[in-house]
């Protein structure tokens, strides 16, 4: 097993607020590709597509993704970790097509308080369980205060942006796309910990990721074009074709990070991330109907007060369950 650096949480935790950033931009692009191809699974596609050939082209150029990608069949072999981890990109494949088919019907903050809650609720859980590559981690009265804090501030972060539904329960069956998909994100975030660790590097993690979604996805993609006929014919604009390399940056943080901080407190940075991001995006290149009032401000605050709840060495054994 080739060992990686573990990062302390002071580096490890700004780190992840900065992969949550490019998790809103994802959502952007990918919402509004599915709209322009009206195929929420091409979308998927052209996503998982773009990123496995930037992921691909890195793992090849550099001597430590070279290195990586000689390791992934030995580990396999010796059953390092156990084989269906190579699968965690099937949740990454599952998280950008509710991306793609949900964020033009819900809108960004729906979508973002549905991913948030299935993610934080299942931190807790994976840490527990100990699948990360940090081992167990207690459940703590502190962790959970912080992560329902954490689910409080970002509803009322988005909270402007929830118009009013004629009808709520037709959104129902809707957020169990985002909701069931952030759940797995943190199991996705824990396998590949798991995986970077025997391959020495995130980089053959990340490719790996995307080999098994992008074969999935295509599948699924080809089976629809059988039944259905294909969308619209793929934009001209480059700007649609930057959803992969978004995810490049998050998956491949996200591997690292769990070994040092968790899978709780990485993906609680992530959301952080994520809030931050479409606060900015708002500003900078607000959406049709998006909405930056004072609650999105002061909800975004709450939700780093809840990271650094959830954080803070607190006394061994305190609040434990």
């Amino acid at each position: 097993m080739t060992h990686t650096p573990r990062l302390p949480l002071l580096a490890g935790l700004p780190l992840a607020v900065g992969a949550g950033l490019a998790i809103p931009v994802q959502g952007r692009i990918n919402g509004a590709l599915g709209v322009r191809l009206n195929d929420g699974i091409a979308a998927a596609v052209v996503s998982f597509s773009t990123g496995l050939i930037l992921i691909a082209a890195i793992a090849l150029l550099l001597p430590k993704g070279r290195a990586g990608l000689t390791r992934i069949v030995p580990a396999l072999r010796k059953r390092s970790f156990p084989r269906y981890y190579v699968l965690a990109g099937g949740v990454g494949a599952f998280f950008v097509f509710a991306q793609s088919t949900t964020v033009g019907l819900l809108g960004v903050a729906l979508f973002t308080v549905a991913t948030v809650t299935g993610q934080t609720l299942s931190g807790l859980l994976v840490d527990r369980l100990g699948i990360g590559p940090g081992g167990k981690r207690g459940i703590t009265g502190v962790r959970i205060m912080g992560s329902v804090l954490t689910i409080i501030a970002v509803a009322w972060a988005v909270s402007p942006r929830f118009g009013n539904a004629a009808d709520a329960g037709l959104l129902l069956l809707p957020l169990m796309l985002p909701l069931a998909a952030g759940f797995l994100m943190s199991f996705q975030q824990a396998m590949n910990g798991t995986a970077t660790l025997h391959y020495g590097t995130p980089i053959a993690a990340t490719l790996v990721n995307f080999v098994a979604g992008g074969i999935l996805l295509w599948m699924v993609w080809g089976i629809k074009v059988a039944v259905a006929g294909a969308g619209n014919p793929l934009p001209g604009e480059w700007w649609y074709y930057l959803g992969g390399p978004m995810g490049c940056i998050f998956i491949g943080l996200a591997a690292v990070l769990v070994r040092g901080l968790g899978v709780l407190v990485t993906g609680l940075g992530m959301i952080a991330g994520q809030l931050v991001g479409s606060l900015i995006l708002d500003l900078v290149v607000p959406a049709p109907g998006s909405v930056v009032a004072l609650p999105t401000i002061l909800g975004t605050i709450l939700t780093l007060a809840a990271i650094l709840v959830a954080t803070l060495p607190w006394p061994r054994g305190a609040f434990r369950r």
